[in-house]
Parts: C-alpha cells; sequence; structure tokens
C-alpha cells in the first residue's frame, strides 16, 4: 500500500510525503519518503513491533543528512518474520535475501515507471496519485552486500534506473572499499582538533568507540591516521581494552583485522596489548578488571565488574576522542528517559552526555547520540556535531553514482555506450567521486564553525530565521530539538550563542530551503550555470560526455543543490535570508546575485587562497566571515540595480569591464574617508592573523563597494566607468555621504530589524548618488555634479553642518544615519 501519510490523523512528527507498507507471511517492512526525489538505505531491522518508528528516527537524520545531495531523505526497512533458529548463519542469511526480494518487488510493484520517455503507472494497480518514477535505495544495515540483487530485479522488472536502482554493486562503489563514510566522517574530527591547534593526523590521540576493525565506518576510521591510540572499544560480540598502545604496533594490527574477512577484536594478538589490557566476551557474567583497566577507565582496580558497567566506563573515559561506528544509541541526555531513546537493547549501557569526558565526539554511525545529548555536550564544552552532518558522505557517494548512471542512460539505451566501457569508467572515477565526496564534508563543517563564531551576537537572527522555517512550515523546533525562543533569548543574555548541533540543524534545514526556491525558480534553466552543473560530475565525465551532463534528467534539482551547499556554506545561514527580506525579492533572485557576485569579484580564488593559507583556524574562520560579509554587500547592490532576473552571463559580460577598470584604479577613486577605512581594515585583517597579501585582497573588495552599479550606469548611458566613478566620489566626498555609508556598514548590531535597517541605509546612501547622477543628460557627470552643487550652495552647506556634527559623534547610532539619510534624498531631489 502506498499511502500519502500527511493525510492520516495524529501520525506521529515528522511525517513523511509517502509511505510503502509491505506485507506478507513473510516479511513486512515500511518506506518513507519526505519528498518525490528522495533516497536512503533499506535496513534489515530487527524490531518486529516498532520497526516504523525505528525507521521514521531514520527518516528524519536522513532527509538533513542529504542537504548535500539532490534527493531529500528516505528510509526504508524490513522485518523477516520466518528466519530459522540455531547457528547456522547461512541460512540465517538465505532467509533474509528472500524476505529482501519480496520487499525490493513489492515496493517496485507500486512504483511508476519510465518507457521511451513517458511515465507508465505500473500495471494492475489502482493509482491514486500523481506520476511518481524517481525511486532509489541503498545499502544500511544488513543490506550492505544486497545492492546487486536489488539492481537484477529492477532490469528485470524493466525499472527505467537499471543498475541506479541501488547504489553500491558490483558496477558501482563499494563504500568499504573506498572508506567514504569513515573519511567523511574524520574531515570533521580533523576540523574538531585543528581548532584546538591538534594535527590528529601527526599528534598522539587516545580514542574510544563503539565498533570493531570488520566493520565499515569503525575500521576504515580507526585506520586514518597512524598517530592513534585506541584505549577502549566495543561492539556487540567483545570488549577490547589496550590501556597504553603502542600508535605504530597498534595500526598494522588494526589493519591486519581490517583485511581478516569477519573479524572481531578477539582476533588481536593479544601479545601486542599493553601491559593489563585484554579482550572481554561481552557473555562474560563477570570480568575481573586490572589496576591499570581501572586506572584508564575509573574503577576500582581488581575489582570485578560486569561487561555492561566496563562498556558505560569505556563510553565515559577521559579520552581525547569517542568515535561511534556502531550501531546503537548509547548517549541520552539527563532530561530524557531510555523510553524515549528508544533502543532498549542498549538500556544498561547508556549513560547521560554530562557523564562524557572526552574531548571531541566523531559520528560515523547513525544515532550513537541523542540530539539532545548532543546539545548538552556541546553546552559544556565537548566538540560535536550530528551524525547527518558527520556520516553524510556515503549518501554522498552513493547519489554521485546515481547521477553519473543516470546521465549515461540514454548513451547506453541508444547504443553510443557499451556495458563494459560504462562499467571501467565508473572504477576509473573512484578518486575523483571520492574527492568530489570529501569536498563537500570539509566545506560544510567549515561552513559550522563560521556559523558557531558569531556566538551570541547573531542569536536573535537565528531566532528569527527558525521562526520563519516554522512559520513556512520547513522546520519543527519540537522534533529538531530546538529550544523555545524564551530559552534561547536568555542563553544570549549568558553570552551564549547556537551550538554546533543545532546550528547543524539550521545549516541543512537553510540548504533545503534555499534548494527549494532555486528549483522553483528558472535559474536551473541558465546557461550561465552550466558550469555548476558540469563540476558536479568527476573530470572524465565533463571531458567525454558533457552532452550527457548537460541535458540530465534532474539538471534544476543538481544545479539547485549546489548552488545552495555553496551559498550556505560560504555565506552563513543568515545572509541569504536576510538579503530577501532586505531587498523584498525572492530566494532565487538572491542566488542569481550570488553567482554573479563571485563571479565579478573573483571571490572563488580569494576562498581558495584562504583554504590554502598558513594561518591559524580561528583566524582563517574570521577572515571567510568578513568575506563574506562584503560579498553580502555587492550581491544588494546587483538586486538594487535590476539584474537580478537577467542571465547571468550577460549581466557578468556587461558590469566586467567596468568593475575590471575600477579595480584596477581603485585607490584613486577612493576618497579620503574610503583610504582610513580600509586603512583601518587592512589593519585589523593584518593584527587577526592574515597574511598581508589576503588582507590587501579583503580590503580591495570593501575599497570597490559600488562597483556593481557604477558599472551599470556607465553602460547603460554609455560614459567611461571612471568618469562614473569620480563623479560618485567627488558627490560622496562634498556631501560626506561616503563616510555616512562607511559607518553604516561598520555597525553590526545583533537585532534583526536593526541590522536590515543598518543594511539598507548602507546601500541607500551608494544608490542616492547612483540615481542622482542619472539624472544628468550629457555625458560629463562631473559637471553635472559641479554646476548642481553651485546651484545648491546654501542646502548643501546646511546639509554639511548636520553631517559635520554627525561625524564628531563619539557612537553615531543608526537613528541618527536614518535621520542623515532621509534628509540627503530630499537635498539630492532638488
Amino acid at each position: 500500500f502506498k499511502i500519502e501519510s500527511a493525510k492520516i490523523p495524529e501520525l506521529p512528527a515528522p511525517v513523511p510525503w509517502r509511505e510503502i507498507f509491505v506485507y506478507s507471511p513473510r516479511v513486512e517492512g515500511i518506506h518513507l519518503r519526505a519528498g518525490p526525489v528522495a533516497r536512503g538505505g533499506l535496513r534489515w531491522s530487527d524490531r518486529r513491533d516498532d520497526f516504523r518508528t525505528e525507521i521514521l528516527g531514520l527518516m528524519k537524520a536522513q532527509r538533513v543528512k542529504n542537504a548535500v545531495i539532490v534527493p531529500t531523505g528516505a528510509k526504508g526497512g524490513f522485518f523477516a518474520k520466518q528466519l530459522p533458529t540455531g547457528d547456522d548463519r547461512d541460512a540465517f542469511i538465505a532467509e533474509g535475501i528472500e524476505a529482501y526480494k519480496i520487499f525490493i518487488s513489492a515496493l517496485l510493484s507500486v512504483t511508476d515507471n519510465i518507457v521511451d520517455g513517458k511515465v507508465e503507472p505500473p500495471a494492475r494497480v489502482e493509482r491514486l496519485d500523481e506520476d511518481d518514477p524517481y525511486f532509489v535505495v541503498a545499502a544500511d544495515k544488513g543490506t550492505a552486500s544486497f545492492s546487486d540483487i536489488a539492481n537484477q530485479i529492477a532490469v528485470d522488472r524493466g525499472f527505467w534506473l537499471g543498475d541506479a536502482f541501488a547504489s553500491g554493486g558490483s558496477n558501482g562503489y563499494d563504500h568499504k572499499v573506498m572508506g567514504i563514510t569513515a573519511r567523511g566522517a574524520w574531515v570533521s574530527v580533523q576540523r574538531h582538533f585543528a581548532e584546538s591547534g591538534i594535527d590528529v593526523q601527526t599528534a598522539p590521540v587516545t580514542v574510544v568507540g563503539v565498533g570493531d576493525m570488520s566493520g565499515d565506518v569503525f575500521g576504515n576510521g580507526m585506520l586514518l591516521s597512524k598517530s592513534l591510540k585506541i584505549v577502549a572499544a566495543f561492539d556487540h560480540r567483545h570488549i577490547f581494552v589496550d590501556p597504553d598502545p603502542d600508535p605504530a604496533k597498534s595500526w598494522k594490527e588494526r589493519k591486519r583485522l581490517f583485511d581478516l574477512p569477519r573479524s572481531s577484536w578477539d582476533d588481536y594478538d593479544k601479545k601486542l596489548i599493553s601491559k593489563g589490557g585484554a579482550v572481554f566476551a561481552r557473555s562474560s557474567k563477570t570480568i575481573k578488571i586490572s589496576k591499570q583497566v581501572g586506572a584508564l577507565l575509573g574503577l576500582p582496580e581488581d575489582a570485578d565488574t560486569t561487561p555492561s558497567k566496563l562498556m558505560t566506563a569505556i563510553l565515559a573515559c577521559n579520552a581525547d576522542l569517542l568515535w561511534f561506528g556502531g550501531i546503537g544509541t548509547y548517549v541520552k541526555a539527563s532530561s530524557e528517559n531510555h523510553i524515549e531513546v528508544g533502543d532498549p537493547a542498549n538500556d544498561k549501557i547508556r549513560l547521560n552526555a554530562d557523564q562524557l569526558r572526552v574531548k571531541v565526539v566523531g559520528e560515523g554511525a547513525n544515532m550513537g547520540i541523542t540530539q539532545a545529548a548532543r546539545i548538552a555536550f556541546a553546552a559544556k564544552g565537548g566538540r560535536i556535531n550530528t551524525d547527518f552532518i558527520d556520516n553524510s558522505a556515503g549518501v554522498d557517494c552513493s547519489d554521485n553514482e546515481v547521477n553519473i548512471k543516470i546521465a549515461l542512460n540514454a548513451e547506453l539505451a541508444s547504443g553510443k555506450l557499451k556495458p563494459d566501457v560504462r562499467n571501467a569508467l565508473l572504477e576509473s572515477m573512484t578518486d575523483d567521486v571520492g574527492a568530489l565526496v570529501l569536498e563537500d564534508n570539509r566545506l560544510q563543517a567549515l561552513g559550522l564553525s563560521i556559523a558557531e563564531m558569531g556566538g551570541a551576537k547573531t542569536l536573535p537572527s537565528y531566532v528569527r530565521l527558525i521562526e520563519q522555517f516554522e512559520d513556512h512550515g520547513q522546520l519543527n523546533r519540537a522534533v529538531e530539538g530546538l529550544a523555545s525562543n524564551e530559552d534561547l533569548i536568555r542563553r544570549g543574555q549568558e553570552n551564549l550563542g547556537l551550538y554546533r548541533p543545532e546550528l547543524a540543524v539550521l545549516i541543512s534545514t537553510a540548504k533545503l530551503v534555499l534548494q527549494d526556491a532555486i528549483e522553483n525558480s528558472d535559474l536551473g534553466n541558465d546557461p550561465g550555470l552550466n558550469r555548476e552543473l558540469l563540476q558536479a560530475f568527476p573530470a572524465a565525465m565533463q571531458q567525454g560526455h558533457e552532452s550527457a551532463i548537460l541535458n540530465h534528467q534532474l539538471r534544476r534539482e543538481i544545479i539547485a543543490t549546489k548552488l545552495a551547499n555553496r551559498m550556505i556554506n560560504r555565506l552563513g545561514l543568515i545572509d541569504p535570508f536576510e538579503l530577501a527580506e532586505e531587498e523584498g525579492c525572492t530566494l532565487g533572485e538572491v542566488a542569481r546575485a550570488f553567482v554573479m557576485a563571485e563571479r565579478l569579484f573573483d571571490a572563488d580564488k580569494l576562498w581558495l587562497a584562504l583554504e590554502v593559507a598558513e594561518i591559524n583556524e580561528d583566524i582563517r574562520i574570521v577572515l571567510f566571515d568578513r568575506l563574506a560579509y562584503v560579498l553580502r554587500s555587492h550581491m544588494a547592490d546587483l538586486m538594487r540595480i535590476g539584474v537580478s532576473d537577467d542571465r547571468i552571463e550577460d549581466t557578468v559580460n556587461m558590469l566586467s569591464p567596468g568593475v575590471t577598470v575600477l579595480n584596477e584604479n581603485v585607490d584613486n577613486l577612493t576618497t579620503a574617508e574610503g583610504r582610513l577605512q580600509a586603512s583601518k581594515q587592512m589593519k585589523l585583517l593584518v593584527e587577526s592573523g592574515a597574511t598581508p597579501q589576503i588582507a590587501g585582497q579583503i580590503a580591495n573588495i570593501y575599497k570597490n563597494d559600488g562597483a556593481a552599479g557604477i558599472a551599470y550606469l556607465a553602460h547603460s548611458r554609455e560614459i567611461d566607468a571612471l568618469d562614473v566613478a569620480f563623479a560618485f566620489t567627488q558627490l560622496g566626498s562634498q556631501l560626506g555621504l561616503d563616510w555616512a555609508q562607511m559607518t553604516a556598514t561598520r555597525i553590526n548590531p545583533s537585532d534583526p530589524w536593526d541590522r536590515l535597517l543598518v543594511a539598507g541605509l548602507a546601500r541607500d546612501f551608494q544608490q542616492m548618488r547612483l540615481d542622482f547622477l542619472r539624472r544628468t543628460r550629457g555625458k560629463d557627470m562631473q559637471q553635472f555634479v559641479e554646476s548642481w552643487g553651485e546651484r545648491n550652495i546654501d542646502r548643501v552647506a546646511q546639509f554639511r553642518k548636520i553631517m559635520d556634527r554627525a561625524q564628531q559623534t563619539p557612537r553615531p547610532s543608526i537613528s541618527m544615519l536614518a535621520q542623515i539619510a532621509g534628509q540627503a534624498r530630499l537635498l539630492l531631489s532638488r
């Protein structure tokens, strides 16, 4: 049965967009989707009575995790009802596979197909919904090796996606071989430690964890640095404790176990375990611990303990890193009870967040820690993101595979591309796909750090953003564990901002909202964004199959996803939404202005320079924030001159000559006030730790404020951009408007309304000069300014008295600037 979930009364939130319920004597299952284009794994569940609850929680996490990819979140799960008893593992797996086959066939039996470019509903099925052919699945717990099975069913049924239906098969990307999920999560770990001044690749870092070396995430993750000291870990079979491991020797042994099929901690060479350490069976009734283990885990020495207490002590160990690579929820908030957590198998092991003593948590696995526990851990100074941020690389990799296969499907169908050639191409691009995925992880973790830097000052703007998302049904505060406005305002009064786990929810939600807005604009059809579409694919695809990419069935969705991710990662969460409010425009227009500003001012080159600069991470984050701030002003300029609806390439080509000339002559054009402020900005950036070259480049973009409007006016009036700029500067200097504009840009209030007002004033002081210069009928704008000044000499003198008084004020206010703006508008209208 395919169900429109929103029409079911009192269904627990979050409510899926659609769900499919499968029932047979052999298997029961559920598949939940957050939207029409959605993806996520299928899990072999062991929770007969509440597998929908399990899958619903996973779908919620998948939705925000999928902010980095085209589809929104989906999740499926099945329970095999006729599994054999006893120890016959082969029989157990065989029955699970049969249950999986029934589940997959049932899902496809109520899914539309595409035949010869047209949607065809399934035969002998009563269909009450609209066309809905996009249906993909992926591996999850218990189904890691089942992708080929699912793909064969899809191929046999003639389903349009063929072997793109289930990613990770024999003609796809094997996540364990690539280690992609672990590598993505490790990017987050590296950032956490880097911001504490520690290089996790070389420094001796102590680790406790959940998982074993045969597992994809735990095994791959614990091989990513040779300096790690894994002092304790456990899985569903064993508990491993090594109080003082040798990093080099233990890494080699972990690698041996990783390469050993179906290995466990019990296969670890006991001779390599340091004094007092051991491997214990979880089935033991009691465990006698040594003095060394007791000292490590804070337990009484030479005492007997139970496996569950020992595992709780491991989680509470005073180590550098807690690495989640196994299944289960092991940490909750003190305000939560075990029933709310929904993982009864681990109730005896679970501890509260305030008992954690590690410095960093890396969530390679899903749901190792509840959201409330993440927030509690972050509140006491712990470094943590969320599972959907840390381990998004797996689903990102799967989405790349599906998008590549969809692009090549037409060439396969026409015979232009042979299956074996396609498969060889897929394999050859493995490293490139991995690089694309890890770059998403790296930029998203960096984006979180930039957002976190705002602290208490940005809290009112985040509260406003949360309210916006709630008003439009894009966020459920209760479901996502976000505090009430009153609690957040109280936190701000204590000089605290949002914590990383909270920002993770907002950054993902912001990306999804922006992605949806771009999809529903006409941006996806703009040929100026072909570059964005092509860059979403490996170089070999761009070179050999450009046409297949440019005509991709998901062209609009891919462009929207890549652009939304870049905007939020680079600009932050607040600016795109405040700009839309400030300028009274759509998010699609903001996105178009972003691409234009990025290209006009070579922001991508400056971002790259910041990425590779050998500077402290705190300084790097500050510089990214400064660059985002100044780019926002250029975006506002572009929207105000009325080009945010135009084609990107046309606008960039039109404005580039003028902007280039202005940039080359910026120091000659800048007024004394402008030079003074640029000098202060330059000094501030250098004192913050920026290299003089980077500081100069950022200061230069500041000095070019207004360049887009000047270049546009010059183009429309067929006047040299330098002549317009001199007249613009002359007018600003004559009236003191350059000082007013600079002052407005320096004021950075926390109140969202004040932020909108002061940003609008900064633009007004620029816009009123441009509007004034448009009134000239001839080509000599400087002569026009001089003549106007002579005709209005008394009024100008009176206005200058107001400006002189304002400039002597120690702390100019927003209300003062608003009054000046009103007076200036009146004066310039004469």
